[in-house]
Parts: structure tokens; sequence; C-alpha cells
């Protein structure tokens, strides 16, 4: 008997107990669509912050203050120890990297950040304001739609000047397309007339607003608004992506000799300088670390929904012993017995997989739009999920269709 006609009995033999059938593939259903779902969002995130970071060019760097291999105490240098803001990069260490860094450092954008209120009129909002620099603009690609972008004179006469996000305009104007261009805007109490509107950038890689912000000079912000002198970030731009790591090298020494920090380094540093390659690998290995975790999970869902076809199949050769016995009375030989068997075993694995991938992307679908993700399909996710479903089938089944193959046809003839 050749294996189509194994194939026609085998689905046969299926359609006779639908709902046996159905509730059989469940397992299968379950496990698939979750290993699907949960490698698609995974996919997606990765896709997702590497052209967000790939955006920002290659040869971005970021200098953070504190060190999450040193714990500090809680007073105002307080790092990794949870004691409030860390106050270990200033002004001076910017300006020093500029000026001093100037034939391996491109751009340096001096950053400092926090939630504030703004008013227009009756209207408030809450949003993030930054204070930095004009190298901002390029540094972390944040084009103007209208007006102008900050300019050194606004950094060096601590002038009350902001440039908007669309958000922003939207929230105190009614709609990102009014033009707030020369109206003034409170900034806890403090006016700042608005100079420049920020083009749409949409939603981050990790679900944030992008266009939900305020730019003001880093001088007015540290002196007029948060009424302090440490800086939370320095981003910093190479003259090229081969010169990166001779970067880190020359701005960590460079900061290690301004803070007057001992050895050994880096376990001593009060910062942290970091490329966009570094940032990158170290998100994707994070996700996929993640993603290992919880795509294990719904592997043993799968090993549970083979569990559940070895018993079926079990009651289904317990049933059917007398047909087994005719068969092999008729002709049939003890290969074509173990084939039928492992055959219907594959095709409920094989069937309840492809409704598990069908599954598993319409979920991945709605949870990236609740989340404000991105989730990813990948054609080798469906494959493996459609090895792993023909994997377990064939596992599985064996023991039942060897069972089935071995009986006598004598006894099984008399079976009751």
């Amino acid at each position: 008997m050749g294996i189509w006609e194994s194939l026609r009995i085998a689905l046969r033999a299926l359609a006779r107990n639908k709902m046996r059938t159905a509730l059989t593939m469940l397992g299968m259903i379950i496990g698939v669509s979750a290993v699907i779902t949960m490698v698609a969002l995974g996919a997606g995130a990765t896709r997702r912050v590497t052209a967000s970071i790939s955006s920002l060019g290659t040869n971005l760097i970021t200098i953070t203050p504190g060190n999450p291999e040193r714990r500090f105490g809680g007073g105002p240098m307080g790092g990794g120890g949870g004691g409030g803001p860390v106050a270990t990069l200033t002004e001076a260490d910017a300006k020093a990297i500029s000026h001093r860094l100037a034939e391996t450092v491109a751009r340096v954008a001096p950053v400092v950040r926090g939630q504030v209120t703004v008013k227009l009129g009756a209207q408030s909002h809450d949003t993030s304001l930054i204070g930095t620099t004009p190298d901002y603009r390029e540094v972390n690609n944040a084009p103007v739609a209208r007006g102008r972008f900050l300019s050194e004179a606004d950094v060096a006469g601590r002038l009350k000047v902001a440039v908007v996000g669309t958000t922003v305009v939207e929230k105190l104007l009614g709609s990102p397309a009014a033009n707030p261009l020369g109206l003034f805007l409170q900034i806890n109490r403090v006016p700042f007339r608005i100079v420049g509107v920020l083009k749409t950038k949409g939603s981050g890689a990790f679900g944030q607003d992008q266009d939900d912000l305020v730019l003001v000079p880093v001088t007015t912000a540290l002196r007029r608004v948060f009424n302090r002198d440490y800086l939370s970030t320095i981003y910093l731009q190479a003259v090229s992506e081969e010169r990166m790591d001779l970067v880190i090298e020359q701005v960590s020494r460079l900061l290690r000799q301004r803070h007057r920090l001992q050895p050994p380094f880096p376990d001593n540093d009060d910062f942290s300088v970091r490329s966009q390659t570094g940032l990158l690998e170290a998100f994707q290995t994070a996700v996929g670390t993640m993603t290992s975790l919880l795509a294990g999970i719904a592997v043993v869902s799968l090993v549970v929904g083979g569990i559940g076809i070895m018993n079926i199949m079990l009651v289904s050769v317990s049933e059917r012993t007398r047909e087994i016995g005719l068969r092999k009375a008729v002709g049939a030989t003890s290969r074509d017995i173990l084939l039928q068997f492992l055959i219907e075993s594959c095709v409920i694995s094989v069937v309840g997989g492809l409704v598990g991938i069908g599954l598993g992307a319409a979920m991945a679908w709605v949870l990236g739009n609740y989340l404000q993700t991105t989730s990813m399909v990948t054609p080798r996710s469906v494959l493996q999920a459609v090895a792993v479903a023909t994997g377990i089938g064939l596992f599985f089944g064996i023991y039942p269709a060897q069972r089935a193959a071995q009986l006598n046809p004598i006894e099984a003839l008399r079976y009751e």
C-alpha cells in the first residue's frame, strides 16, 4: 500500500472523530501560536530598535553619569546605589571634550532632561524638557519643520527660547498643524518664546512619543529651570566609525583626569561610555534572552500537546484493534499499519501547527498594536514551527504506531 493510500485512510479515520481530533490539536495550536507570537514581537522590537539606532548613525557615543558596576552612596554624587540623581558630568566636561578632542570628535551635545509642566494660555501639558546645544539637531536627528533650531547665541546668552515637538503643539493649541512661532510658553512659570517646531517623528523604538518634548538651551535649563549644574547625558559624534574605539579611549582618559579618579579602571569610573553598536548589541542580547525564555515556556505546551496526541492515538489503537486485525488479515503489512498511524499523528500536529501559525501571527499583530510596537513574523520562525510540529507528531506518534503494527492479527480479530 502506497503512502497516498495510507494518507487517505488516515484522513478518513480522523474525519470520523472531528471533535476529538480538534481537541487533540488544541495543545499544538496553543504552543505554536505562543512561540510565533513571542518570536514575532521579539524580532519586531529588534528591527525597530536597530532602525532607530541606525538613524542616529553608527558613530554616535553616549556618556552617562554613574557606573552600573559600582555602587555609589546616596549623596549628590550617588550612582548605582539608587540614592538620587547622579551628578558626575558637567558642562565643563562637555566643553573639555569638544576643545581637547576636536580631531576625533565632530560634535558634542550635552543634555539635561526632566519632566515639566508647560502652559500656553489656559492649556497645560506635562512633557519632557531637554536642555541642549545646536549640535543636538545633528547628533540626535532632530530636524526643524518650522522656524529655527537653538543657536550658539541662545546657549551663550542663556536665552529663554524653545523648540517644541508637534505633540506639545497639539496639546496646547488643539492641532499639530497650528503655528506656535512667537508665542510664549510657560515652563515652570518661566516664559519661553517658541522659535521652532520639530519635524514629526512618531513613536520611538520602545513606544515612546518622540514628539512630546521641548528643547531649550542647556544653560537656560540648568540655571533657570532645574537649578543645578550637572548633566543627564553627553552625546558625541565621532569623525568616523573607524575611530570609535579611539574616541571612547580618549574620552575615558580625559574624564578620569578631570574627575581625579584612581585605578583600577573601569571599575572606579564614575561615568559610562557606550557606542551605538554596544547599545544595539546589549539590546539584542536582552531581547534574545527574553524571547528564548518565553519561547521555551511555550515549548512546554508543545510537549503537553504531544503527550495529548500520544494518548489519543493509544485510545485510537484500542478502539480500532479489530480494524487493524482485519486489515492485516487481508494483506496489510506491519509497515502499512505503522505508516498509517504515524501519518495520523503527523496530520494532527501539522494541521494544528498551521492553525497555530495563523493564530500566532494574528495575536502578534493585535499585541503589537496594543503595545504600540512592531511585530514581525519571519519565514524562518514559520518553518521552524512547522518542523517542530512535524517532529512532535513523529516522536509522540511512534509508540502508538508501533503498538498497532505489532498486534497479532488473530488476537486483534478476537478483540471485543
